[in-house]
């Protein structure tokens, strides 16, 4: 990559982060609620397109992981006076390690078999969650009190409850995540990933041990996701089992899809505009989803490889 091109790349990127944080002083109260939300989601869908688009492994049971870190902060903060940055730390580390047991595992098979067992072994952390309904309540959740939201970090106090505190965090988050991805994907990792994703055996016989890319990405994939399930709970002050289900993985394909598999603003620009379609189709019909899923099928044939990737197959290459 020409160093006009990074510095156009990087420019990017540091525009959109700068709209996000100044479109905060222009919302409304709440759209500045969903917004948060939204770049929560956002995180969610960046984790999840870093093993589907980048690396071409259509995993049916991501919501595991988004739960995994969900659970590990939101219970930990519910149930200890271990306080809110701990439980965070922890909520990650939850992911973490699940994505590499997962993956050892998971990553015996390929294609349909993949997607089959890792749907499987979605499936079974969301019954383990519903099993265990004395600790997790199951469906109807955990709502954290608000002073398990209150910590002091640094000689500041830190009130999660305050909703400006909270959207600059989920930004600030945010931030992380792309500069992450980014550094990642444009590094020689990222080239390896879209050579598995676009011919494994020849990249297996150029030498490269393909099994142990694929699964370092399933481990940032699955952490990145653990991060956005734990932001999630303490922010929201809720977890509940539905967090696990099949649906929370779907969603997390439909907004890398949208925005755009393989491309890091994909997934945020995805999560925005389904969050949105959502959003106003339900104010005028109950048949939302019918009116949602008309939209998809449009963007898909005229944005067959979603909006930026379509962008930047005509118009822009220059696009991550």
């Amino acid at each position: 990559m020409t160093a006009s091109r990074t510095m156009r790349v990087i420019a990017l990127h540091v525009a959109v982060l700068a709209a996000l944080f100044l479109v905060q002083f222009v919302l409304p109260d709440y759209h500045y609620l969903a917004m948060t939300r939204v770049m929560v989601l956002a995180i969610y869908a960046m984790g999840y397109n870093m093993l589907f688009g980048y690396t071409g492994l259509l995993s049916l049971g991501h919501a595991m992981f988004f739960a995994a870190g969900l659970y590990g902060a939101g219970m930990t903060a519910y149930y200890t006076d271990l306080g809110v940055p701990l439980a965070f730390l922890i909520g990650i580390c939850c992911g973490a390690l699940l994505s590499l047991i997962i993956g050892l595992v998971a990553l015996r098979t390929t294609g349909v078999a993949f997607m089959i067992v890792t749907m499987m072994f979605g499936q079974v952390a969301y019954l383990t969650i519903t099993y265990f309904t004395d600790y997790t309540r199951g469906e109807e959740g955990l709502t954290m009190p608000a002073s398990a939201r209150n910590f002091d970090f640094l000689g500041l106090h830190v009130d999660l409850t305050n909703a400006v505190l909270r959207y600059n965090l989920a930004l600030a988050l945010l931030a992380i995540t792309l500069f992450v991805i980014l550094i990642l994907v444009r590094g020689p990792m990222g080239r390896v990933l879209i050579a598995i994703r676009e011919n494994e055996p020849r990249t297996l016989m150029l030498g490269f041990d393909t099994f142990r890319t694929k699964l370092g990405a399933l481990v940032v994939s699955g952490t990145i996701s653990a991060m956005a399930g734990a932001a999630y709970g303490l922010l929201f002050a809720y977890i509940g089992a539905s967090f696990a289900s099949i649906q929370y993985s779907i969603e997390a394909l439909l907004f890398t899809l949208l925005g755009g598999a393989g491309t890091v603003l994909g997934p945020l620009l995805g999560s925005i505009l389904m969050f949105y379609m959502i959003d106003i189709a339900s104010e005028y019909t109950a048949a939302y989803l019918l009116v949602t899923g008309v939209a998809l099928v449009l963007l898909v044939l005229f944005f067959p490889k979603g909006i930026l990737g379509t962008i930047r197959e005509r118009w822009l290459p220059w696009l991550p």
